[in-house]
C-alpha cells in the first residue's frame, strides 16, 4: 500500500500557477499512490493567489477516476454572491473506503495572532493485508498553543478510536445511522503538522497513550532509524534567515510499525510550496 501526504497549497506551485491537473500528474509520477491525503484543498476561493475559484476537490477526484473522494473543510463562509468559499483537506483511495468522520480541531481565541478553523478528516480504508484508520490534517502555522490544543485533540482521537475497537464493537451492532462500523487501532496520521522534528509537540504526537492504544511513531524513523528528516517546506522559496525545514510527518501506530517498507520525501517537485511525502507499508 501506498501512500501520499501533501499540502498542496490550492494548487498553486512555485510558479505561481494554479493547476489542479499538475498535481495530480505530479502524484501519479511520484507514486502512483493508493490513498492521497491532500490539505490545503480550496473551493470557490479566488481571493486566493492564483486562483480562478475553482473546486479543486472536484477536479482532483476527476483526475483519479475509480477512487472513492471524501472531504473536511476547516474554513466554510459565504463568498458574498449566494455561495460558500471552503478550504481544508481531502482524502483519495482506490482501495474501499469504510466510515469517514470528521473532527474540529481546537480553535480557542488568540488576540493579534492570525489563525484558521482546523480540521482532522478520518477514513477507515480496507487495505490488503487490513483495515486501519488514515487521518490527514494540517494545524496552525501562527499560534503556538492552538498547535499544542490540536496535538493534544489528536491524541484523544487516537485513544477513542482504539477504545472502540477494544470495545468490540461489530457491524452489525445497530441499524441504520446506529450501525457500528469497525474502528480500527491500526493507524496513519499524517499532514502538515507546522512544527519541525526539534519542536517538543512533535514528541508529545508520538508519547504513550493510556488505555492501551498503541503509540504512534513517525514512519521516518522507522525507515531511517538515526537519520534527520530532510526538510519538506520553502525548498524553493526560502524564507530569509530560515533555512528550509521538515513540517510534514507521516506517523504510524506501533502495530504497523513492522509494515514500514519506505518513506520518502520528494525532493524535486515545485508543483506546491511543501514537499510530497510518501508511505509504503509491506503486506
Amino acid at each position: 500500500m501506498r501512500l501520499l501526504s501533501w499540502n498542496i497549497q490550492w494548487c498553486r506551485g512555485i510558479d505561481g500557477r494554479v493547476d489542479p491537473p499538475r498535481i495530480a500528474r505530479e502524484a501519479r509520477r511520484l507514486a502512483d499512490p493508493d490513498v492521497l491525503c491532500l490539505q490545503e484543498v480550496a473551493d470557490n476561493y479566488a481571493a486566493l493567489a492564483g486562483s480562478g475559484g475553482e473546486n479543486q476537490a472536484e477536479l482532483l477526484a476527476q483526475a483519479f477516476p475509480g477512487f472513492a473522494a471524501a472531504c473536511a473543510w476547516g474554513v466554510d463562509v459565504p463568498d458574498g454572491a449566494g455561495g460558500r468559499c471552503r478550504f481544508g483537506n481531502m482524502i483519495l483511495s482506490r482501495l474501499p473506503l469504510g466510515r469517514i468522520l470528521r473532527h474540529s480541531l481546537p480553535w480557542p481565541p488568540a488576540s493579534g495572532v492570525p489563525s484558521m478553523p482546523r480540521v482532522a478528516l478520518e477514513a477507515v480504508v480496507e487495505a490488503p493485508f487490513g483495515p486501519l484508520r488514515v487521518t490527514t490534517t494540517h494545524l496552525e502555522y501562527y499560534c503556538a498553543s492552538h498547535r499544542a490544543a490540536q496535538v493534544e485533540r489528536l491524541r484523544e482521537l487516537h485513544a477513542e478510536a482504539c477504545a472502540h475497537a477494544l470495545a468490540g464493537l461489530a457491524p452489525a451492532g445497530g441499524d441504520g445511522p446506529f450501525r457500528s462500523d469497525p474502528r480500527p487501532r491500526s493507524a496513519i496520521l499524517c499532514g502538515d503538522f507546522n512544527l519541525r522534528p526539534d519542536d517538543p509537540l512533535h514528541a508529545r504526537l508520538q508519547a504513550p497513550i493510556a488505555g492501551g492504544a498503541p503509540r504512534l511513531i513517525d514512519a521516518w524513523q522507522c525507515a531511517h532509524p538515526g537519520e534527520a528528516h530532510p526538510p519538506s517546506f520553502r525548498l524553493y522559496q526560502p524564507e530569509r534567515g530560515v533555512a528550509p525545514y521538515c513540517c510534514d510527518f507521516v506517523l504510524v501506530s506501533g502495530d504497523l510499525a513492522p509494515r514500514v517498507a519506505a518513506l520518502s520525501i520528494d525532493a524535486g517537485t515545485q508543483a506546491s510550496d511543501h514537499q510530497p511525502v510518501v508511505l509504503e507499508l509491506k503486506r
